[in-house]
């Protein structure tokens, strides 16, 4: 990614890898920069959405028409930085109006050296890629804006995300601990392989001390914090590449430690068990995912973000090294797999985002499921 100062009223031009292209207006910073163009569905929560590590090497989309309304806070970043590698929207906010605002999201974007285009027909990207797929993308503006030949033989030529190992590029590199909230009841080895905020924030209110580890931590460096429990986190990349987290995961079923998994966490527990990943055409992504708990029967409204899934049977348990699992969790859009639990040892996992801070709330729950296998183990 190269990048200049502001300058909203540079033109700038969307390639996509099978050429397709749009024309629109600088929004943040002017310069280029190449990812996986995807798009999310959220109507808020955009903020959350840009500094999710999960959205690392990607142009998100946003099919929200107008974007930027609320502008810029300092409470809801999920790290400290953004990490989207572009941003598109139709409609930029004139004018930010919110209580909490500290400045523009233009402002913002400019200030972190992120590019972006504006005034582009979102609506018909977002058919595009859900007729062609998610596929690799450049933003130009200002001065690397060029002949459409050239701009699309640079799409081509950066990496694809299938294949990709991102998780270390995003995670800590040094553990440190977030306390519990009130009287600490658990302790929680979490791996971070993109983590957000919120997460540890979530087990915190319950009285869980979690100590965060880096993405190479071993099981020597999980047990040494005498965890009741294990989590892996959320994360960008393909799974097929993240070998050390399943080894690592392995060492903890082995164990019999209470596991959870988020996202990533969900995809490390899949190929931990023997299931495989695939990628998906276009992924989930937004806060208005349909997905039904397959062990109660309830429906929830669901935060998503990820392009790969579990390949694992839906009609019956599984054989595993680990004993028998199951698909707990579904998405009614398309029937991939949103969750996998084991019935002989105390682990689990969900494909979204329980912890969701811009909302829905639904499957905050899980966080308390987590709490009952801990406390079944501890008894």
């Amino acid at each position: 990614m190269t990048t200049s100062t502001r300058g909203a009223s540079a033109p700038a031009v969307l390639v996509l890898e099978d050429g397709r292209t749009f024309r629109g207006r600088a929004y943040g910073a002017v310069g280029e920069t190449f990812g996986e163009a995807v798009f999310s569905t959220g109507m808020t929560g955009y903020q959350e959405t840009l500094t999710d590590p999960s959205y690392h090497r990607q142009v998100v989309v946003m099919t929200a028409p107008h974007i930027g309304n609320t502008g810029v806070n300092d409470e809801d970043p999920e790290s400290k930085r953004i990490w989207v590698s572009g941003y598109v929207v139709r409609d930029p906010a004139r004018t930010p109006s919110n209580w909490r605002s500290r400045r523009s999201l233009d402002e913002e974007l400019t200030a972190q050296g992120v590019v972006g285009i504006s005034g582009i027909d979102t609506r018909a990207l977002t058919r595009h890629l859900r007729e062609r797929g998610a596929m690799r993308v450049g933003i130009f503006s200002g001065a690397a804006v060029a002949d459409e030949a050239t701009l699309l033989a640079k799409v081509r030529a950066a990496p694809q995300m299938k294949g990709a190992d991102l998780s270390g590029e995003v995670a800590t590199a040094e553990t440190y601990v977030v306390p519990a909230i009130g009287t600490k009841k658990f302790t929680v080895a979490a791996i971070d392989l993109g983590i957000k905020g919120m997460t540890p924030h979530r087990m915190a209110e319950r009285g869980i001390e979690v100590h965060v580890l880096p993405a190479t931590a071993t099981a020597e460096d999980i047990y040494a914090v005498n965890p009741d429990g294990v989590f892996f986190s959320n994360g960008p990349g393909d799974p097929a590449t993240a070998d050390h987290p399943v080894s690592l995961m392995r060492a903890v079923l082995e164990r019999s430690t209470p596991l959870f998994g988020i996202c990533f966490g969900n995809q490390i527990l899949g190929r931990a068990l023997g299931f495989g990943t695939f990628k998906l055409k276009y992924g989930h992504r937004g806060i208005n995912q349909p997905v039904q708990d397959r062990t109660t029967g309830k429906v929830e409204v669901t935060a998503h973000n990820h392009g790969f899934a579990v390949d694992a049977p839906l009609d019956a348990p599984s054989d595993t090294p680990f004993g028998r699992a199951e698909v707990s969790h579904v998405c009614l859009n398309d029937n991939v797999v949103e969750g996998l639990r084991l019935l002989d040892r105390p682990a689990f996992s969900v494909q979204y985002h329980p912890e969701a801070a811009a909302g829905p709330h639904d499957a905050a729950y899980l966080f308390d499921r987590f709490v009952s296998l801990m406390e079944g183990q501890r008894a």
